[in-house]
This record gives structure tokens, sequence and C-alpha cells, in this order.
């Protein structure tokens, strides 16, 4: 694959590590009243800050799709791998989308077969889409060479889950053929965290999924969080009861988010949302009764 020399990679540099975000898809504006009911145009506009990168004029939320990518302890690492190409998906938004996802990861140095680990935060549709990409009428594992990792506790959830017929096609596509490849490697992960090399700690943030995991990086001092699906957008930080509609245990989620919103407020923690629109990085800042997000841009 050709690395096309005008895609922009939007990056941050933590310590000597640098955080690229791979952008895939910024979906539609439905997406925010069916995935964040609580979070109505009213209690938007209450909160100037959002506007405009994260909130239009209207209080209609943005939200962004991308995984991120570094290079941490010698491993290339992909974090989450978006919605995918070619994939048969209830969510209209989802369905058989056609992005140049690969080529953005290339174009931000990692391509495909250069990729050692892929971390996946939880085993929802729009999360695990490119682990795997069609070839002869087929799903085969995107990056080949790569280890996939989750949470031991998120994958025996979803084998004991009764799921209904997209999910179930969700898995077939996009889990089973890398469990099937002998690529997927289950991590238990304590409340301490897991540190799976110098630099790079899984974080227990269980609520939306059972198992979910929040990816924590440092290097020379400094500190970043990917979030995965504990926050999706920043509204949540000025109002952390609200949460997703897709939520397994709304109440766990929640004193999840409200427990690690405290734990990063008025630090220099560089706060990575997985669904948040660019400038998609900042850090939590004490605001009001809550929290609000200072957005620090991509270089």
């Amino acid at each position: 694959m050709q690395t096309p020399p005008t895609i922009p990679v939007p990056s941050w540099v933590v310590g000597d590590v640098h955080v690229h975000s791979i952008g895939e898809i910024l979906l539609p504006p439905a997406t925010g009243p069916w995935l964040l009911p609580e979070a109505t145009p009213e209690v938007v506009a209450g909160q100037d800050w959002l506007r405009p990168h994260f909130a239009d004029d209207e209080g209609i939320l943005h939200i962004d799709s991308h995984s991120f990518a570094f290079v941490v302890g010698g491993l290339r690492v992909l974090v989450d791998t978006g919605i995918g190409n070619g994939k048969q998906r209830a969510n209209p938004a989802w369905h058989n989308l056609q992005t140049d996802f690969l080529a953005r990861l290339t174009a931000g140095g990692f391509h495909p077969d250069s990729v050692d680990l892929v971390i996946l935060t939880h085993l929802h549709a729009d999360h695990v889409g490119w682990n795997t990409q069609e070839v002869d009428a087929q799903w085969i594992p995107t990056f080949a060479h790569a280890r996939y990792l989750t949470s031991r506790s998120e994958r025996e959830f979803w084998a004991g889950y009764d799921m209904d017929e997209a999910r179930k096609e969700m898995f077939r596509d996009s889990v089973l053929p890398v469990e099937q490849a002998g690529l997927l490697d289950l991590v238990d992960v304590p409340p301490e965290g897991a540190v799976i090399t110098p630099g790079l700690r899984l974080l227990p943030t269980p609520g939306h999924t059972p198992g979910h995991i929040a990816v924590e990086l440092t290097s020379q001092g400094e500190t970043a969080l990917i979030t995965g699906d504990c926050i999706h957008h920043p509204v949540q930080l000025a109002h952390p009861a609200i949460g997703s509609c897709v939520d397994i245990d709304p109440q766990q989620a929640e004193a999840t988010r409200r427990r690690l919103l405290a734990s990063l407020a008025d630090t220099n923690t560089l706060v990575l949302g997985t669904h948040f629109a660019p400038p998609t990085a900042g850090r939590v800042i004490t605001h009001q009764d809550a929290y609000r997000l200072q957005p620090v841009p991509a270089r």
C-alpha cells in the first residue's frame, strides 16, 4: 500500500511517545440523541465550552470514530479498530462503510503488517471492525502479525450472553476470525491495572461493558489516558450522570466515570477520547460543580 502524502494524521507527544489519531468517520447528527439521550440540546446549551468543537449551536453533539496508534516499549500498538469496511450492521451509520482507514493508518506510520499489538477496550461493533477485512469472501485478521488483546472478563461475559442476531453477526465477522487464528489474548485486569509493557497499563473501567478497560500511557513523567467508552463525549464531564443507551450496567458506568474524572481533574494527564471529535484530546479541569475539558490541539 502506497502512503498517501496528503492525509493528515493528528498526533500528541507524551514524553517520548507520539500518539496518533487514526480517523475513520464523523458520525451523523442523529448519533448523539440515540447514544446519549439525556444530553438534550438544553443540557448542551448550558455548557458554552462544548462549542464549537464538541457540539454545534443547536446543541447537536459531534461524535467521531477513530483509533489511536503509538509505539511504547518497542511495541507498535493500535487501540480499538473502529467500525470497519463492508460490515453488515443494523445501525445504518455503521453499515457497509467504505473508508480510507487503512490508508490513514499507513500514513501515520503504522502499516497493518507492522502492528505488534491491538488492544480492544471492549467488544462492541464500533471498536472491533477493522480487526478483520474481507479477502476472497472470507473475513481474515487485518493485523496478521499482531497479538489482539482484551480483558478476560470482557470475553467471558459475551461468551455467556444471549446475543441478538446483529451482535452474533459482529462476532462472526470481527471477533471469531481473530480467535480462530489463535491471535486473541485474554488478560486479567485487577483493580490496580495490568502492566503490558513499561509505560503501558490497562485500567479496569467497567459498566459500559463488564470488562471494559481504559489504556494508560506514561513516559518521562507524562501521562495520557485513552478512554474507550467509559466516557463517550465531553458533555459527560459536565454531567457525569449522563449515560449511554447501550451501557450494560448504567449505575456502575456512572460510578466508574465519576471515579475516573475525580482522579484526572486538575492533573496534567492528557485525555484522549475514543469518540471525541477533533481536537479529540484535552485535560480535565474543575468547572462549576463538575468538570470540563480543556482542549489540547494536535500537532
